[in-house]
């Protein structure tokens, strides 16, 4: 029997057939297992990077929602820190008077019962340790309020106007006091007179927090507080605060990576609040993570031991049976005279010619489309989507073969008051004077740079320097360049340009200084071309801009006092120019004043920007040009202030939206929310429509479209009662209107929103 193996194993081995099939089978069982492998551990990189964006836009999505909670509700508290009836309460002499408590009492219930997260209010007199709380009402002793162990606060807040924190409540009071508080002071006349606390609902406030459970994926999601603390947790797993405590340590700083709890290794993403310091962390199992990528590993594995026992069974039946036929071809495949004839050598050269033929063409396609991979590689990685020095190796030596080891100069075109030139020009006209502006400038460098374009969309595009001859200034020539744009296309560009770098890893890095350099566009103007070199060592004062400047400006412009809030506003600008702050710290600031402005109440002229869009594009306008715009906006909003202080039309229109409110369900039309306001149906529709600047109809049918959107999102009811319940009788009619104004139908939306909502953990 093994002189009969070693005669097998001999024979293998010198026939030159079954030598050249054991060789494939075991590179073949080598390849499917390295390919195994090679692709568990690909695909485990590639999901955890995947799953981690959901994760954090999700983790970003919970706190700004968190956030702007407790932004309302410290905006609650700031509106009674200077009520009238609190300063009466604080400095009066006797707290006790009916009417100024009476008045305190329906203010905050309604308050209270306006806002779906806040449990309950209280004031409390640091001065004669009194309350006035709702619901436990005016306590003239703090012995005698039931959930006073938090009055020490002020000492703990510091400097600090406002803290959010987690307290414990007595439990007498749970039903009415909150483990989660917002803080404020009261100060009148510089000096601490009183405290607000808003307690929350805790479930209310931390609702968006929860995973849903649509998705296999084991994880949990908490937010600790500067302590380090647990406030609120959701999680389809046990744990307790001491393991919470070590996925943090384990997480350090850093905003993503992996942690380890219960045996189990979790990818976790955390995110911080500005507001509250809060801690945001979101962990998910990798082990339903992977499953799949698991099972797949082991079928691989199982694939290539499969393989191999072919091949062996395949080098059994050669030997027996399948080298006869072999052994003919090469014979009739052999050269010698004549046989070129052979229709068989015939037969091969008209594959090979074909073959050949397909590489042309494959060749032709590459070197159409290199210029355009060239493009996105660029994009993907100054944008940081590509990290490792490796592919970015791999990538640049593929499509830049041309380019030398000269240093790198990135230059980031931008065009000027983006937000007029796109509403000038269509979106067709737009694609094709961006392709243009790309040509012209390559045309212009072309001649003593290698360059490529990479556009990054709306108003920036980027484009890759490296001299390819005696190297030419730079600003000079995107100053020609900006000038030949600005005859031939009609419009101004602003041109950053970084210092130049060795080494292709280090283009991020140029990509950050020529966008920083474009930036003081905000200074010098349209056109401007600006080295990185020029304000590199640019510094400003330390002091940033104070929030109660904005709090003045706002507070004039509600009072109408245009003239007041116009020196506000050119006080701000020149402290801008006077202290030359960074550009992005002075967008920054004007920004959130065009925001705040806009919250209070848009103009249909001489605003800033209409909507988000506008006002990203800020950093396209020169100073100059924003301060007119803003000085307009704030003249508009004061003047409209100012007449709607006096507008009895305007008070009138409240009551019919009052109404409407009231009676969604019911199936009103023009003429009952006419007989709300007791006028005749004519000259309500007058009054609304030049007050509200939108018919009564319109106004009503939006209030019913967005009532029934948050019943499809909040209630598993169905369409035909959420129709009822917003007016509707038919339900056909319902789902006509809702597809007209969301562009979808009730079902897909609910299925849409859902699918929106569990996005994070469902991938």
């Amino acid at each position: 029997m093994l002189h009969t193996f070693n005669k097998w194993i001999k024979y293998t081995l010198t026939n030159t057939q079954s030598r050249m099939v054991l060789l494939l089978t075991v590179a073949v069982f080598i390849i499917i297992l390295a390919v195994s492998l090679t692709s568990y551990y690909a695909s485990k990189t590639v999901l955890q990077q995947e799953l981690s964006v959901p994760q954090k836009q999700m983790l970003g999505v919970s706190m700004n929602y968190i956030d702007e909670y407790i932004k309302e509700s410290d905006q609650i508290a700031i509106k009674l820190a200077v009520n009238a009836n609190v300063y009466r309460f604080l400095t009066g002499k006797n707290q006790s008077v009916y009417g100024n408590i009476t008045e305190l009492y329906q203010l905050l219930t309604t308050l209270i019962n306006n806002t779906a997260y806040i449990n309950s209010i209280y004031i409390y007199d640091i001065g004669r340790g009194s309350f006035i709380a709702i619901p436990q009402g005016y306590h003239s002793n703090g012995k005698t309020f039931s959930d006073s162990e938090w009055v020490n606060i002020a000492d703990e807040m510091g400097d600090e106007m406002m803290v959010v924190q987690k307290r414990v409540v007595p439990e007498g009071v749970r039903n009415q006091g909150s483990e989660i508080t917002l803080f404020r002071k009261i100060l009148i006349r510089n000096e601490l007179k009183g405290i607000v606390a808003v307690n929350f609902k805790d479930e209310e406030l931390f609702a968006r927090l929860h995973p849903l459970g649509v998705s296999e994926l084991h994880g949990a999601r908490f937010i600790l507080d500067q302590r380090n603390e647990v406030l609120y947790s959701t999680s389809s797993f046990p744990f307790d605060a001491e393991m919470i405590a070590e996925a943090v340590a384990q997480l350090n700083e850093k905003s993503l990576g992996d942690v380890t709890l219960l045996n189990k290794r979790l990818l976790a993403n955390q995110a911080q609040s500005p507001l509250t310091g809060w801690k945001y962390v979101s962990v998910v199992s990798q082990d339903s993570l992977l499953a799949k990528s698991k099972k797949v590993r082991n079928v691989v594995l199982s694939v290539s031991i499969v393989s191999l026992m072919l091949g062996v069974i395949a080098i059994f039946y050669i030997n027996a049976v399948a080298f006869r036929p072999v052994r003919r071809m090469k014979q009739l495949f052999s050269v010698q005279d004549g046989d070129m004839q052979r229709p068989d050598l015939i037969h091969i050269e008209k594959l090979a010619s074909e073959l050949l033929r397909d590489h042309d063409q494959l060749s032709r396609l590459i070197r159409q489309t290199m210029p355009e991979a060239a493009s996105k590689f660029l994009c993907d990685y100054c944008t940081g989507n590509i990290h490792h020095s490796r592919e970015v190796r791999e990538k640049w030596n593929s499509y830049f073969q041309g380019w030398t080891d000269a240093p790198l100069t990135i230059a980031v075109i931008s065009i000027d008051q983006f937000e007029a030139w796109s509403r000038r020009f269509s979106g067709s006209d737009q694609s094709l004077l961006k392709f243009a502006l790309a040509n012209v400038i390559t045309e212009i460098m072309a001649i003593d740079w290698r360059c490529e374009c990479a556009d990054f969309g709306k108003d920036k595009m980027m484009i890759l320097l490296q001299p390819s001859s005696a190297e030419s200034s730079l600003p000079n020539k995107f100053a020609e360049a900006a000038d030949v744009v600005s005859r031939l296309l009609k419009f101004t560009i602003s041109v950053g340009i970084s210092t130049p770098q060795a080494d292709v890893e280090r283009l991020q890095q140029a990509m950050f200084e020529a966008d920083n350099a474009l930036s003081y566009r905000l200074y010098k103007g349209y056109g401007s071309v600006i080295s990185f070199i020029e304000v590199a060592e640019h510094e400003m004062p330390e002091t940033l801009p104070r929030e109660h400047v904005l709090d003045e400006l706002i507070e004039a412009v509600e009072a109408g006092d245009c003239s007041r809030a116009l020196r506000i506003v050119e006080r701000m600008l020149d402290d801008i120019r006077a202290n030359y702050w960074y550009p992005s710290t002075a967008l920054s600031f004007l920004k959130r004043l065009g925001e705040r402005l806009q919250r209070i109440g848009p103009v249909q002229n001489g605003r800033i920007g209409s909507g988000r869009d506008g006002l990203e594009q800020l950093h396209t306008v020169h100073l100059d040009d924003i301060a007119g715009r803003l000085k307009r906006h704030v003249a508009k909003l004061a003047e409209r202030f100012q007449s709607l202080a006096h507008s009895k039309d305007f008070i009138l229109c409240q009551q019919m939206i009052e109404y409407m409110k009231q009676h969604l369900g019911e199936p009103i039309g023009i003429q009952e929310v006419a007989d709300a306001g007791h006028i005749s149906v004519s000259l309500a529709s007058q009054l609304f429509k030049q007050e509200m600047n939108e018919t009564i109809y319109g106004y009503l049918t939006r209030l019913r479209m967005e009532r029934a959107a948050e019943l499809l999102i909040r209630t598993n009811e169905k369409v035909s009662d959420i129709a009822v319940k917003v007016g509707y009788q038919h339900e056909n009619s319902f789902i006509r209107v809702f597809r007209k104004y969301k562009d979808i139908t009730p079902g897909k939306y609910r299925e849409m929103m859902k699918i929106r909502a569990n996005a994070p953990l469902a991938e």
